[in-house]
């Protein structure tokens, strides 16, 4: 979306966490492009799910982890919210069997693309939303999630680029908002920046839905 401001019930206006991309949107496409979906998601790649199934990639940018995760087999929802980005993404990853939509959290409807999915992928994103936003979207993922669904997030850490929005989320905090939503951490790591910055690091977790619990059964089961 390129309105990046809105009005508040005591008419404040509050920047959107899209802020500023629209903008920047050609150069973010190298950016993004210039790294590849097993570097930014090496320590994690053993928790991606293996047989092909459904993926939401939320805050895809151009694509790129939307369509690592569609040339391996998955069906992918990406949901990016500003035009410019989609449309790069569109361009760039055009033979991808991505199915593109205009959505982002808290909300996410998405249309006609609702259902559940065995996978989400939030990276780079959590750190836009504000305390109240978060608890909204976790929750939400939650119920998009199949039992054992997994949910990848990346935050990062560091100074805010001029124009953004962006808040000092931890990964504590997110281990902590997910639990409270059914979800467990299967993983929580760090790592470097991949563009080189010094000041720049980012968390790296995997919570997980909870499954059914197996360990009773029916009498019409025998």
């Amino acid at each position: 979306m390129s309105d990046h401001l809105t009005s508040v019930g005591d008419g404040t206006v509050r920047v959107r966490g899209t802020a500023g991309y629209a903008e920047t949107a050609d150069a973010l496409a190298v950016q993004y492009e210039g790294v590849t979906f097993e570097e930014v998601h090496l320590d994690v790649l053993p928790l991606v799910p293996v047989e092909a199934g459904r993926v939401l990639d939320v805050g895809a940018g151009t694509g790129r982890d939307a369509a690592a995760l569609a040339a391996r087999g998955h069906k992918v929802v990406a949901a990016e919210p500003t035009a410019e980005l989609r449309a790069h993404g569109q361009r760039i990853h055009a033979g991808s069997a991505i199915e593109w939509v205009d959505d982002a959290l808290p909300d996410l409807t998405l249309g006609q693309h609702s259902g559940l999915f065995d996978a989400v992928f939030a990276t780079a994103v959590w750190m836009h939303l504000d305390a109240h936003e978060r608890r909204r979207a976790m929750g939400r993922i939650a119920a998009l999630l199949v039992p054992g669904g997994r949910l990848f997030v990346n935050l990062r850490h560091g100074p805010v680029p001029p124009s953004r929005r962006m808040f000092d989320v931890s990964a504590a905090e997110t281990a902590e908002l997910g639990a409270a939503y059914g979800l467990r951490t299967v993983h929580r790591g760090e790592r470097r920046d991949l563009h080189g910055r010094a000041d720049v690091r980012w968390s790296c977790l995997v919570l997980q839905a909870n499954e059914p619990d197996r360990g009773t059964c029916s009498a019409d089961a025998e």
